[in-house]
């Protein structure tokens, strides 16, 4: 039991009054709910300092407001943060006692009018975070025994402690189950994005021909796209959305379906860009664009008709020659210009011949010295590995680039397709 004169006088804390802060601390370790602890903080402080009322109050930056978590007689009680007794305290940081409130000019008497209580005395210390910053306020009002002492103070301090700790880990643990939910998220959408990419290669009489994929983020802003059509060509598509991550996978699904839809009626990769160009437009935020390279690939005869929207590098292998041509763009990426008419080439490839085309991840990736890769050393992978079959090719240069680079991080999203016509 505690000592009644301790308890009425400026003493220290009695050992009784250790126990009941004790207590609160060991509610803190065995539960991890933030509120049950709150309202023991409210209990304790009515009993170890007999008073009529207590609150603990959080600051809610949104509205700058001190928000009641725990409050006798007005639950959700909400006031400014920055006036009052209970602003000045959460401003300076520092306890303030009072013996009759309403004589003292920083006093709010708002809040009494509302709720028709009458505040006398009155005590209310600071709840810090873990850097020291207030983040509420703990409040006693009208201590029957007279007016609040050090020794409260010392023990309403103790008590704020508590408080402190436990809104800092339920601030944790909601940012946890936050970042949870949010990659929980994100592995959804990359398992969406990777279903609109072909899971295995279209099996096409006369050509191998195989697509790779690989995000720098959880998502990408590249895709690729093989898709045998009904009256014999081959449609190849490849695409780079300025950026990675959740903004560009988003545009990729968008681009990828105006392609798709626009099949159905622009067989000329000319006309289905300046389709898909005007479509996309629309959409596209000022500092976004999509490079694009369509391309509709003959497996009788090999022959290649594409348009290139700013796209590369787009490499063509000779096998007679043993040279490397650059297939050029045609115009710049889409969304930038949509107004400009668009146009295509045709590309014969003959036996033994390879098409490959990259994001300019594979290019751009550069070593510790700042070298990049670039489309050089591309064409040379694709020359030296030529014999291997698509898939096996594009996995080879792969390891060729990683090679390069020496361990320096991935920045940007990496996807290639490669046509062979054997």
């Amino acid at each position: 039991m505690d000592d009644p004169a301790t308890r009425t006088g400026e003493g220290e804390p009695t050992a009784g009054d250790l126990m009941e802060v004790l207590e609160v601390a060991r509610s803190l370790a065995a539960s991890p709910e933030l509120q049950p602890l709150l309202e023991l903080v409210e209990a304790s402080v009515l009993r170890v300092l007999d008073c009529d009322r207590a609150g603990v109050f959080v600051l809610d930056e949104s509205t700058n407001e001190l928000a009641g978590r725990a409050v006798t007689g007005e639950p959700g009680l909400r006031f400014p943060a920055d006036r009052g007794i209970a602003g000045a305290v959460l401003r300076d940081g520092v306890a303030i006692r009072i013996e009759d409130a309403h004589l003292d000019p920083r006093f709010n008497p708002e809040v009494d009018r509302r709720t028709g209580y009458r505040t006398r005395s009155l005590l209310t210390v600071p709840v810090r975070d873990y850097s020291n910053r207030p983040i509420g306020v703990l409040t006693a009002l009208n201590r029957r025994g007279g007016p609040f002492t050090a020794r409260d103070e010392a023990l309403a301090a103790a008590l704020s402690v508590q408080v402190g700790v436990a809104i800092q880990r339920q601030l944790l643990l909601d940012q946890s189950e936050e970042r949870r939910r949010f990659e929980r998220d994100l592995e959804v959408a990359r398992k969406i994005q990777q279903g609109l990419m072909p899971r295995r290669p279209p099996k096409v009489p006369g050509l191998d021909v195989a697509g790779w994929n690989l995000p720098a983020d959880e998502t990408g802003g590249d895709f690729f796209d093989l898709q045998p059509l009904e009256d014999g060509p081959l449609a190849l598509t490849v695409a780079d959305v300025a950026g990675h991550g959740i903004g560009p996978a988003l545009l990729v699904a968008e681009c990828r379906a105006f392609i798709r839809a626009s099949l159905t009626q622009a067989r000329d990769p000319a006309r289905l860009v300046e389709v898909v160009d005007v479509l996309l437009a629309e959409d596209l935020p000022a500092d976004r664009f999509i490079t694009l390279f369509f391309g509709l690939v003959d497996p009788a005869d090999g022959l290649l008709r594409y348009s290139s929207a700013g796209h590369g590098p787009n490499l063509l292998y000779r096998r007679a020659t043993g040279l490397v041509e650059e297939l050029p763009p045609h115009g710049p990426p889409l969304g930038l210009a949509p107004e400009l008419p668009k146009d295509q080439t045709e590309v014969p490839i003959h036996p033994g011949d390879i098409l490959a085309v990259f994001t300019d991840g594979f290019s751009e990736w550069a070593n510790l010295a700042g070298e990049q890769f670039g489309a050089d050393r591309l064409g040379a992978a694709i020359a030296r590995n030529r014999d291997l079959p698509a898939a096996r090719l594009i996995a080879a240069i792969h390891e060729e680039l990683l090679a390069f680079v020496d361990g320096t991080p991935q920045p940007d999203d990496l996807t290639a397709v490669v046509l062979k016509r054997p």
